[in-house]
């Protein structure tokens, strides 16, 4: 297997500027679950670079509460420096650990164009895209009280509707690789009685886009109580061909590869053969062991 999807810290958790032990126990923890290689994939909003370029996207929100609390968790967030973080990684690849150079790429409604010009000067490995906020609407906080009321104030349909527009949107720029778990809207435990219309539109944004889909084990972490993407959604995914990548979300060390065995089992059922490698943003196939459900070194592509 596979983890594309860490984070060096915690929210609500100051960044650090040293990581290679930070990332050297993260690749101790994973290898005992037989993960052969990580990426690690901060978040772009932790990096002052970021600021410079998106700061104030919330100022048009009416709605006072939550333009507050968008600016509030921006600025709580937006103190890291991207060329340390980048060094940082590297100098993980320099010292030998199998990690590659990643970030998580959240949704700009007509932005973009400048995220993608960002990170364009830096030689990324990885970038997963993701919707955690429709508008300034981060529905997927659960730990902040003004997200979590506008729950009571919209219906399920209408925020499954809005999610999957964005998600739609995001795959569209072609600004990132990976969509990150794709049915995230169901973070809280909000399903509609019959979600199958919304399945069929997640499956047709990537497979059209030509992203790999992530299958995530951060959901049975979350109220949702299942991974990402639900299993008849990945059954979608795996008819249509979509690639694949697996991934725990970790924002610590427990939870590297978390419940990966699991994860495994539900790949197997799903007849998942294979999984998606990235190098320099480069796709790279890696065969599943079908006995071990362990993933084989990348392989070069063939002359």
């Amino acid at each position: 297997m596979i983890d594309y999807h860490l984070h060096l810290w915690p929210h609500g958790e100051r960044h650090r500027d040293e990581v290679v032990d930070h990332v050297a126990a993260y690749c101790a923890q994973a290898a005992r679950a037989g993960v052969v290689e990580v990426a690690i994939t901060e978040h772009l909003f932790r990096f002052r670079q970021a600021d410079a370029v998106l700061g104030g996207w919330w100022r048009d929100e009416p709605d006072d509460a939550l333009r507050r609390s968008m600016a509030g968790y921006w600025a709580e967030h937006a103190l890291a420096d991207l060329d340390v973080y980048v060094q940082g990684v590297l100098d993980c690849q320099a010292a030998g650990l199998p990690v590659v150079l990643g970030m998580e790429v959240d949704y700009y409604p007509g932005r973009m164009a400048e995220v993608a010009a960002l990170l364009g000067s830096y030689p990324f490995d990885v970038l997963l895209g993701s919707v955690h906020w429709l508008g300034t609407w981060r529905f997927d906080d659960l730990e902040d009280p003004v997200s979590n009321a506008r729950w009571r104030t919209h219906s399920i349909e209408s925020a499954w509707t809005a999610y999957t527009r964005a998600l739609d949107e995001l795959a569209a720029t072609g600004t990132c690789d990976v969509l990150a778990h794709l049915d995230l809207v169901k973070v809280a435990g909000h399903r509609p009685p019959a979600p199958e219309e919304w399945w069929d539109r997640l499956t047709e944004s990537a497979a059209s886009s030509g992203m790999a889909v992530e299958v995530s084990s951060a959901g049975w972490r979350k109220p949702a109580g299942e991974a990402y993407p639900a299993p008849a959604l990945l059954a979608r995914l795996v008819e249509r061909g979509v690639p694949l990548t697996t991934a725990s979300d970790a924002h610590g060390g427990a939870q590297v590869a978390d419940r990966f065995d699991e994860l495994a089992i539900c790949l197997a059922g799903a007849g998942v053969q294979r999984l998606q490698a990235y190098r320099r943003r480069q796709p790279k196939v890696l065969a599943l062991d079908g006995a071990r459900s362990r993933v084989q070194a990348p392989t070069e592509p063939q002359p």
